[in-house]
Order: C-alpha cells, then structure tokens, then sequence
C-alpha cells in the first residue's frame, strides 16, 4: 500500500486509533533503534567518554583508517578512485590524511549511487534511510543495523549525560504529520506509548490553538521537552506573554534539525527556568556534536572524523566535511554537509569531556510558514525527503497562506514528482495554502554561501 493511500486511511480512522497507529510506528522505531546489541554499543560509546585526548583521536584515526581500507576494498566508487589516482587507503591514517581524497556532495551519491553501494553487505541486511538536509533536496542512501543503533547511542549518550533517562516521558514538537490540517479541535497531538512521547504537531500552533497545547503541558506534566526550537519558542512566547504558570517544573529541554538561536535561547529559559541544550548531527552520520553541561559543543571524535575547512567567504568560518565509520553499506568520505561552523578550538575543556569545542554552527536557520489562519510553521523540509530529482529547493513568502517554491531540478524530474511535492506539501500546510512552483537553473545563495530554505517578507515570521 503506499504511503499516500495509508496517510487517508490514518486521517479519517477515530483518534484512538491513531494513537494506537502511532504506539505501533513507535514500537516499530524502538526496536529498529533500540533492539538486539544497542544497551551494549550504548555502554561502549559512555566507557569513550572517560578517553583522553589522545587515546580519543588515536581511537578516531583507528576507525579512520579501517573504514577507508573497506571502502578502497568493497565499494566500486572508491575502487575506482583509489585505483586511478594510484592512492593507497592504508596510507589514510589520520584527519590530515583525508586531503588527499575527493569531496563528494548529494549530488556525487545521486549520480553514483549504485557504485557506491558496499559489495560486502548484502541488500536484506540495508535499511534505506532519507533525508532532505538544509537544501531540501531529498537524498536516499543505505545504512545498516548497527550503523544506525550506534547513532541513537552517541545521541542517547549526551542525553544520559544532562541527566536524562531512557523511559522519561517527552513532549516532542517536530515536523511529524500526525494530525490533519483540516482539524480546528484539539487535541493536535497524539501519543506513542511505547516511545514515551506526547507527539504535538507542529502545524496547528496558531495564536487560537496555542492555549490548548500548553494546557496539555500543564496536564500531563512531561518532565522533558524536546524538538525544533522555532516550535519550542513559540510555546515559550504564548506562555511569557498570557503570564500563565505551567504549575509544574520541567527538568530537560533539548533542540535539533534547527539551529538553537540566542534569543530562543534566551526566551525558552526565561518561560521554563531551564537552558535548552542542542546537539549536531546528521542522517547521514558524517558529523557530530553534543553540548557538555559546560554549555559547549564538542565534537563527537569517536563516532566520525569532522573536517573544517576555510570557507573563503569570512574569517573564522569553516564549512563541515565529515567521514563516517559506522554505515559500511554506504561509506560517505569527505561529505560536504552544507553546513557552517564559526570558530572551533582544540583545547580541553573544563567538563572532562574530550574533543574540539564548535564556536557555533551556523546550518539550519529558516524562517517560519505563516498560514492564513496564523499559524507559524517551521522546519518544513520533509516534504522534500522523497523526492530526490530536486536538487535544491526554497520557499518564500510574502503573504499569509501563499508560498512559492522555488526549484531547482534534475535530469529525472517529472510530472509526477511536481504532483508528489504538492500532494507532501497541502498534507503539511492545507489546502487554503496557494503554492505556486517557480523553476530555476539555480538558486540563489546568501553571501555566506548558504541557502536560506524559508525566506519570509513577513514580520512575524521572519527568524534572524
């Protein structure tokens, strides 16, 4: 059945049975995550954290070294490559190494796709995953089992390390469509049980609805909040500007897909009386980084090697490259995640944890949707994560309920993809939202080099 037919099905089913539908996508995802040798990758990844700086980056360099040696060995991309430029992959040995490798970007694994698909893990054993990253061109790309447990263990290993617990009940605000647009009620959120979670949907927070999510809150009392922070901080403005008292003290406020901005920073903590903490990381498992309780953002050295390269557009700002050791189905190195740091240290830092210190990242930051009944919503690029003959994608607004999308395409790209896109983006933001589609042969990037997915001319949804 595909996934349109389910998504009708699920929208017209009574509530109970869609937070019976999501416990079991719940279910499905923990033992996917959590099942099988994850308690023991999780307790490995938390014994690293007591390495020193040396034992961390020889660790590192280790990995490095045997993952490019099985890439050279069993990926016919890298083969290839190795081959022709007389390279021999026992000689990368450490970061320093890489330089000598090609950079390859979404667009190399687009066009390269099967070659770079590893001859030594079979297709029954690949979990295909997707992403849409900060361009909104969707990418597709195997991983296996345990590359992806290992994945939630680093993440799981900052959480554990703020104090967080496997089982605390979360309030999740993300870009999930887990009720449909055309609902005026609550309640806009439903349940995962097994997961623990209170899913809120992120496409119903307009001025008249956001009473009703906080009331939620105030009920349910979940001691942990997690999700994009342009959500987040919206809940934080409704609750600072009505004055209400949640009644109860949230303990864990944690942020990703976004960039956690200083004043949603600022706003969050003065409505919540706790600091958000983010983390840096990637579906295609190239880069990470987590916050100490120190406030700074390590990278995560034992789980890929992170290169920063002089962007040459400004001083102190570097773009991410990253290599990951864990996905032998697909061996990503020197993957350009589009992404942006501002400065970076090499020092220890005072919370024990080892690895370079990120300034700041500069990646994920996009304005708000702003619909016609006034709701904000951000964080719309899973529309695009199937849809993998966009190259590039962009949204601007001028109006409320009124978008053009902006594209750029490849080769592939069909009548059948432009009716995909709008069918992923009305089951996001309605059918009262006019989108118009605007193709380009390129689009164009800010004077940093980014491209800004949301652009808003609207006031009240613009996010600097």
């Amino acid at each position: 059945m595909e996934r349109s037919q389910v998504e009708k099905i699920y929208n017209r089913a009574p509530i109970f049975i869609q937070n019976f539908a999501c416990s079991f996508e719940g279910w499905r995802i923990n033992r996917k995550r959590y099942g099988g040798d994850f308690r023991s990758i999780l307790h490995k990844a938390k014994k690293r954290s007591a390495l020193s700086e040396d034992q961390l980056i020889a660790y590192r360099d280790r990995r490095l070294n045997k993952f490019v040696i099985h890439a050279a060995e069993t990926v016919p991309f890298y083969r290839k490559w190795f081959k022709k430029n007389n390279v021999s992959p026992q000689d990368v040995k450490c970061l320093g190494d890489l330089e000598a490798l090609p950079i390859i970007n979404k667009d190399t694994v687009r066009e390269n796709y099967h070659d770079m698909v590893s001859e030594l893990v079979p297709y029954r054993e690949q979990i295909i995953m997707h992403t849409s990253g900060t361009t909104g061109s969707g990418l597709h790309f195997p991983t296996s089992q345990t590359a992806l447990r290992e994945q939630w263990a680093i993440w799981w290993r900052y959480r554990i390390n703020h104090g967080i617990e496997m089982g605390d009940w979360c309030a999740y605000f993300g870009g999930r469509t887990i009720v449909k647009m055309s609902q005026t009620f609550p309640p806009f959120w439903r349940y995962n049980f097994p997961g623990r979670q209170i899913l809120f949907s992120g496409y119903h927070m307009n001025p008249t609805n956001i009473s009703d999510y906080v009331e939620e809150l105030k009920l349910k009392k979940p001691k942990w909040i997690h999700g994009y922070p342009s959500l987040i901080t919206l809940v934080a403005a409704y609750i600072l500007d009505s004055g209400i008292d949640l009644g109860y003290s949230v303990s864990h406020i944690t942020t990703g897909a976004e960039n956690l901005l200083s004043q949603q920073k600022s706003m969050i903590k003065k409505a919540f009386e706790v600091s958000p903490v983010q983390n840096y990381g990637l579906a295609e498992a190239v880069g990470n980084a987590s916050q100490c309780r120190l406030g700074y953002l390590h990278v995560d050295e034992d789980f890929s090697a992170m290169e920063f390269l002089p962007s040459g557009l400004k001083d102190n700002e570097y773009k991410i490259v990253g290599t990951n050791f864990s996905n032998l189905a697909m061996p990503l190195i020197r993957y350009d995640t589009d992404d942006r740091v501002v400065g970076y240290l090499e020092k220890r830092c005072r919370c024990g944890l080892s690895g370079r210190i990120i300034e700041e990242i500069d990646g994920r930051k996009e304005d708000y949707i702003i619909l016609s009944d006034g709701s904000k919503v951000g964080r719309i690029d899973h529309a695009f994560k199937d849809l993998v003959n966009i190259k590039e994608a962009q949204i601007y607004q001028s109006f409320p309920g009124i978008i053009t999308v902006r594209l750029a395409t490849g080769v592939g790209f069909t009548k059948n993809d432009e009716s995909r896109l709008f069918d992923e983006l009305k089951s996001r933001l309605g059918d009262e939202c006019s989108i118009s589609l605007e193709y380009c042969q390129n689009l164009e990037r800010s004077s940093t080099g980014k491209l800004r997915f949301v652009i808003s001319d609207i006031k009240s949804g613009q996010i600097d």
